[in-house]
C-alpha cells in the first residue's frame, strides 16, 4: 500500500478524514446557532470526555459551523496558573474582527474594542516582569470605566456583554470556544459562570463552548451552584461499531482500498472504539498491507508497531511527566483498576501503598493538577487517558 496515499490521521485536535459518529452533537449545536439566530434564549455549551475520544476536534468543528453562519468566533486554550485576561482578550479581539467590517457605526465597535484593551491591560501588579505587561494589538485608547475594575467577575460580565452588543446590532452572534475548560483558575471560572448567566438573562447573542475532562462539570459546580443548569453538558464518548467502521472505511474508499470483515472486527477490538486509536491502528495498518483488500493478518502484524508508537507518543509522554511518588500511585490506581482502568476508591490505594490517605494526598492533586487522573466521584479517582492502566501493567517499570 502507498504510504504516501495513506488517509490515516492521528493527532493532537487533528481533523480525522471522516468525523464519523459526531452527528448527534453537530446537529445540537446547529439548533443552538439557529434558535439564537430566532431570539430564542439558548444555554452555553460543555464538551466533556477522556483523552483521545476528539474533543478539540469537535470543539474545530462546532467553531467551522459558527464561522459558516457569519458568526465572529474565537478560541482560546485554558492552562493552569493562567489568568483568562489575555487569552479572552485575543479571542474576543478576533470575533470584533470578523463582524466589525458588517457594522454600520464602527465607532461604537471602535468603543467596544477599547474595551477589550481596557479589560487585556488591567493593572498588572507593580512588580510584573516585562513579559506580563502584555499589549493587545489594538489601535484605539483603552476605555475607562468599563471592564477594568479588577475584578475578574464584573468585568468579564461588562465585557462580553459589550461584544455581544456589536453581534446583536448586525443580527449575528459570538462564540467563545475554550479548550482544556477544567485547567481555568477558580476566580476565573466562577467569572465565566457569572458572564454565561447574565448573557443567558439579556438574551445576548453570545455563547461560551468549552471542552474538558470529565471531571469539569463538577469544577463548575463548584463555583456556581446553578451552573448545573447553566450550561448543556455533552458527553463525549468512544464511537459504537458502526462509526468506527465508517471512520476507517470512508476515507479507505475515497483511495478504492477496502477491509475484509475480519481486519474490521480486529481492528475495533484493538482500538476499542477510542478515536484517536481508530486513527493510530488503522494508519499502522494500512502501511505494512500489500494490497486491498485489506486482512486480519495485516491487522495483527501493524498492531505491535502501532501499540509501540502509542506507547512513547500517546502514553509515554505523559507518564515521563509524573514524579516517582506520582508514578508509584498510578501504578497502584492500575493495579487495583485493572487493564480497563476502572475507577478506584483513593482508600484502597492507599491500602495498597501501605500509607495514610492523607499522606498521598500531594501526589493525587498533583496528578489531577496534570490531568493524569480525575476525581470520577467523591472518594474515587480514574485515568484521563483510555487504556493508561493496561499501558502502566505492561510497563511496571
Amino acid at each position: 500500500m502507498d504510504p504516501v496515499r495513506n488517509p490515516y490521521a492521528p493527532g493532537a485536535g487533528q481533523r480525522p478524514p471522516e468525523l464519523a459518529g459526531r452527528d448527534s452533537e453537530l446537529t445540537a449545536f446547529d439548533v443552538v446557532l439557529e434558535r439564537i439566530a430566532h431570539g430564542r434564549p439558548e444555554r452555553s455549551l460543555v464538551l466533556t470526555g477522556l483523552r483521545g475520544v476528539g474533543k478539540t476536534v469537535l470543539l474545530n468543528q462546532l467553531r467551522s459551523a459558527a464561522i459558516s453562519r457569519g458568526w465572529g468566533t474565537g478560541k482560546i486554550e485554558a492552562r493552569p496558573e493562567q489568568s483568562l485576561r489575555r487569552p479572552v482578550s485575543s479571542a474576543l479581539h478576533m470575533a470584533l474582527r470578523e463582524l466589525g467590517p458588517r457594522h454600520g457605526d464602527q465607532d461604537s465597535v471602535a468603543e467596544v474594542l477599547g474595551v477589550v484593551k481596557a479589560f487585556a491591560q488591567r493593572v498588572a501588579p507593580a512588580d510584573a516582569k516585562v513579559r506580563d505587561r502584555w499589549q493587545p494589538g489594538i489601535d484605539v485608547p483603552a476605555a475607562t470605566g468599563r471592564a477594568d475594575s479588577g475584578d475578574m467577575e464584573i468585568d468579564l460580565v461588562e465585557l462580553l456583554s459589550d461584544a455581544a452588543g456589536v453581534a446583536a446590532d448586525i443580527g449575528s452572534g459570538i462564540a467563545l470556544f475554550i479548550d482544556e475548560m477544567q485547567d481555568i483558575a477558580p476566580d476565573d471560572v466562577s467569572a465565566v459562570c457569572a458572564a454565561c448567566h447574565e448573557l443567558s438573562q439579556q438574551g445576548a447573542p453570545l455563547i461560551v463552548v468549552g471542552a474538558g475532562l470529565p471531571h469539569l462539570p463538577a469544577v463548575l459546580s463548584a463555583s456556581k451552584s446553578y451552573s448545573e443548569r447553566l450550561f448543556r453538558y455533552l458527553r463525549i464518548d468512544r464511537l459504537d461499531r458502526e462509526a468506527a467502521d465508517r471512520a476507517l472505511l470512508a476515507p479507505a474508499e475515497r483511495e478504492d482500498v477496502t477491509f475484509e470483515p475480519a481486519a474490521l472486527d480486529a481492528l475495533y477490538e484493538a482500538a476499542d472504539g477510542y478515536p484517536y486509536f481508530v486513527q493510530a491502528y488503522g494508519k499502522v495498518t494500512w502501511d505494512v498491507a500489500a494490497s486491498s483488500p485489506i486482512t486480519a493478518a495485516d491487522v495483527a502484524m501493524a498492531a505491535p508497531a502501532a501499540e509501540a508508537e502509542l506507547a512513547v507518543g500517546f502514553f509515554g509522554s505523559r507518564y515521563d511527566r509524573a514524579t516517582p511518588a506520582e508514578r508509584e500511585y498510578m501504578h497502584a490506581m492500575a493495579e487495583l483498576g485493572g487493564p480497563s482502568g476502572a475507577a478506584v476508591a483513593t482508600s484502597e490505594v492507599a491500602v495498597s501503598l501501605g500509607r495514610k490517605p492523607a499522606s498521598l494526598s500531594p501526589a493525587r492533586d498533583s496528578l489531577i493538577k496534570k490531568g493524569l487522573v480525575y476525581s470520577a466521584e467523591r472518594g474515587q479517582i480514574a485515568f484521563t487517558v483510555p487504556h493508561f492502566g493496561r499501558y502502566l501493567l505492561r510497563h511496571p517499570d
